[in-house]
Order: C-alpha cells, then sequence, then structure tokens
C-alpha cells in the first residue's frame, strides 16, 4: 500500500494577527510545520500549536524563515552565511524548548517561503540550513524538493530526507513550482487541489502550468495553511487519497 505525509504549515498568528485555522485543520493531517516567530507566530502561538499537535499525534516540524514579519518570509533576503546558520540554529531551538516542554520532540525540518526557494537553487544557502540541523538535532529527516540543492546538502550532512509535493501550487516543466506571481500558480478550488494530489501520489506524474506532463515522486505532501479555503482543500485531499487506496502516516 503506498504511504504519504500530509504536511501543513501552522502556527503563523502572530500578536494580535491570527492567521491560519489551527484547531480545525490539524485533526486532518499526519504532520505541522510550526512558524518559530522570525516570519510568523510567536512564544505564545507556538506553545499551543506544540500542544494542539501533541494532542493529535502529529509530527512536529521546524519552520524556520528569515526574519521577515511585514513580508511573511516570502521576500528574498541576503544573510551572511553565519548570520543564515544562526537565525536557523536559534529558530529550531526556540521550538525544541516548547517541545520538552509539551514532553515530544522535533520530527522534520522546513524551511519557509523565500528561504525554502532559495535554497533548492543556492547551494550556499543550503549548506547553511542543513549544517544547522546537523549541528542541533542530528538525524532529523528535512523536507526539501526532488533535485534541489536543500536535498543534496541534507544528504551530504547525513541527514534523511523527505522528498516533498505541493498539493495547492502548479509546477513548471523542470519540476520546480511555479512563482506565486504567474496566474494559477497557486490553486485555489479544493476540487482540482485533490485530484492534482492523488494523480501525483498514485500516478506520479502532474500536468504543468503550460500543458505539459512531468513525473514527480514523493513522500510528503504539502497543503499552506494561508490558502484560501485550506480546511475544505485537506479534507477533500485526505479523502481522495484515502478513496484511491493510499495510507497517510507520518514519515
Amino acid at each position: 500500500m503506498r504511504t504519504i505525509d500530509l504536511n501543513c504549515d501552522m502556527g503563523e498568528s502572530f500578536g494580535i494577527y491570527k492567521l491560519g485555522i489551527d484547531e480545525e485543520v490539524m485533526p486532518w493531517i499526519t504532520s505541522a510545520n510550526i512558524a518559530c516567530g522570525f516570519h510568523a507566530g510567536d512564544p505564545s502561538v507556538m506553545d499551543r500549536t506544540v500542544r494542539l499537535a501533541t494532542e493529535h499525534g502529529v509530527g512536529i516540524g521546524v519552520h524556520m524563515g528569515y526574519p521577515d514579519l511585514a513580508g511573511f518570509g516570502r521576500r528574498e533576503m541576503s544573510m551572511s552565511r553565519a548570520d543564515l546558520l544562526h537565525a536557523c540554529i536559534y529558530q529550531i531551538g526556540a521550538l525544541e524548548a516548547f517541545c520538552r516542554k509539551h514532553g515530544t520532540g522535533i520530527s522534520h525540518v522546513k524551511p519557509h517561503g523565500s528561504m525554502n526557494n532559495m535554497a533548492d537553487k543556492d547551494a550556499g544557502i543550503a549548506d547553511a540550513i542543513a549544517e544547522s540541523v546537523a549541528l542541533t538535532i542530528p538525524g532529523t529527516p528535512m523536507l526539501a524538493k526532488p533535485g534541489s540543492e536543500l536535498l543534496r546538502a541534507a544528504q551530504a550532512w547525513g541527514l534523511p530526507v523527505i522528498r516533498e509535493l505541493y498539493a495547492d501550487r502548479a509546477y513548471q516543466p523542470d519540476g520546480t513550482l511555479s512563482p506565486r506571481s504567474l496566474p494559477g500558480s497557486v490553486i485555489h478550488d479544493p476540487g482540482e487541489a485533490a485530484e492534482h494530489a492523488v494523480r501525483m501520489v498514485v500516478e506520479g506524474r502532474t500536468k504543468t502550468l503550460d500543458g505539459q506532463w512531468i513525473d514527480v515522486q514523493g513522500d510528503s505532501l504539502c497543503v499552506h495553511g494561508d490558502t484560501r479555503g485550506a480546511l475544505e482543500m485537506i479534507r477533500r485531499i485526505r479523502t481522495g487519497l484515502e478513496k484511491a487506496g493510499v495510507r497517510l502516516a507520518r514519515p
């Protein structure tokens, strides 16, 4: 039986600002990528999200990002290697402390937004991220896109790799995600997202934004928690996968 992990970005509220519907989404997923206060989240939100994930048996991931609350971590930033390494270590340490409070641990790591996208192609950025994990929580799996520099860096640092696919994003012919600036790059229709997800997992292929068919392989399927209609989308995806005979479980 085919098995897939269903992950979602969580804990993105901060201060008086509420983003996402974590309480409603958590029962439907198997892994949560929890913001660590740089691109989103704050200490109280981190604590609450770790507790919620623990109650539902959901894997807890460090969702490290650039220090960019105003841009939600989706703006490219230039940081020295040392600054990037220490920013990642800082965020890992913060989430690890809340995990200890709740008697649990970190199950995976996934960079957020522009940090993730830049690490796909920039070997230096990818290497700093992977080193931060290897130094602090060695042996912890890294979520990375197939064929990316981040995947290669994780392997070089001896980290297990979880290949990630995206249920709510369209792909380019080279297997990379289509930029959000392009119309149709973000899939908002729950039915379309579910069909897209099931095809990738079961058939190992998807149709690109320009209509070409490409092969894809992955171990975890991502749905963004801030995507419009995320809860219905996740429900439809999970139901569609289970009807197709796919087992959902943490890696």
